[in-house]
């Protein structure tokens, strides 16, 4: 199972940007896929999740600003980040668990917000 994340860069304080996590198999073939946030001298935070029934979730922090959805076309999930601040500028990281609740991780893409 392979991760792609991409649609990462920078982009100016209230701006937009959107986030894809392409993946090998179809995203219904996980249980949940999210997308994860590292900032510099910060912790992984869980930022958004979808789950198989469709359910989503999101921390405090970006809720109203960003929204978790499936393109099944392409086999991904996008992250839609509007009204972008610079505290949201970190590395993002897709990830996925399967039934049996094994975690695979793609490679990050940076976003970066300026003031």
């Amino acid at each position: 199972v392979q991760l792609q994340a991409s649609g990462g860069g920078l982009v100016q304080a209230g701006g937009s940007l959107r986030l894809s996590c392409t993946t090998s198999a179809s995203t219904f073939s996980f249980n949940a896929i999210g997308w994860y946030r590292q900032a510099p001298g910060k912790n992984r935070e869980l930022v958004a999740t979808i789950s198989l029934g469709d359910s989503t979730s999101y921390t405090d922090s970006v809720k109203g600003r960003f929204t978790i959805s499936r393109d099944n076309a392409k086999n991904a999930v996008v992250l839609q980040m509007n009204s972008l601040k610079p505290d949201d500028t970190a590395v993002y990281y897709c990830s996925a668990w399967d039934a049996r609740g094994t975690n695979y991780w793609g490679r990050g893409t940076l976003v970066t917000v300026s003031s």
